[in-house]
């Protein structure tokens, strides 16, 4: 079986899928904060006992604290099962949940600034990731959909376009092409981080 997970946003989303590829439970919860606390708790309410073989958990961008306690709860596991473990583009898990078109995905950063990357309709990356502001944003996409936590910045920056706020969901993991969830399980924060060591004197 194969457990995916992401905490990415804030949204808290598990699913387990069985040897043929099919969902055959899933926990879907938008907390905020909080993912330290219930994530393990809810994998363990949706395993009911069971273990997976392959664990696919999102490794971002999105929050700096919620993706490294997804990584952190997957490396955990997979010592524990003995699994294989991978990583997957939390913005392609958004993209996947809008899979046959062509999608544009803007999560909110910190500073004010997007998380945004455009994926084709059979869910392969269109563009490179970026972390902009949202007037650059929307001078960086073209696709008329764009879904997300920053969707709406994004679509009323551009001044046309449809938004639609989403939240990655892991019972669309396996809709990713193979590519984007067989990826390294480390942080991809797509920004540097807030807090900086001292240079020496």
């Amino acid at each position: 079986m194969i457990l995916a997970l992401d905490t990415s946003t804030a949204a808290c989303t598990a699913a387990l899928f069985d040897g043929s590829g099919a969902c055959i439970a899933r926990r879907d919860e938008l907390i905020g904060r909080g993912h330290a606390e219930r994530l393990v708790p809810m994998i363990a309410e949706m395993l009911e006992g069971r273990s997976a073989d392959r664990i696919i958990v999102g490794v971002g961008p999105g929050s700096f604290t919620g993706i490294r306690v997804g990584i952190a709860a997957a490396h955990g596991l997979a010592i524990g099962w003995g699994a294989e473990l991978a990583g997957m583009s939390s913005l392609a898990l958004l993209a996947a949940g809008a899979s046959g078109t062509e999608v544009a995905v803007a999560v909110q950063g910190g500073h004010g600034e997007l998380f945004v990357q455009e994926f084709g309709a059979s869910g392969e990356q269109a563009s490179d990731l970026r972390n902009l502001p949202p007037a650059a944003a929307a001078a960086e996409t073209k696709a008329p959909l764009v879904i997300g936590s920053g969707a709406s910045q994004l679509v009323d920056a551009r001044g046309c376009g449809e938004a639609r706020e989403a939240w990655p969901a892991a019972a669309d993991a396996l809709r990713l092409p193979p590519q984007l969830r067989n990826l390294p399980p480390k942080p991809v924060y797509a920004r540097a981080p807030d807090a900086r060591a001292k240079e020496a004197a």
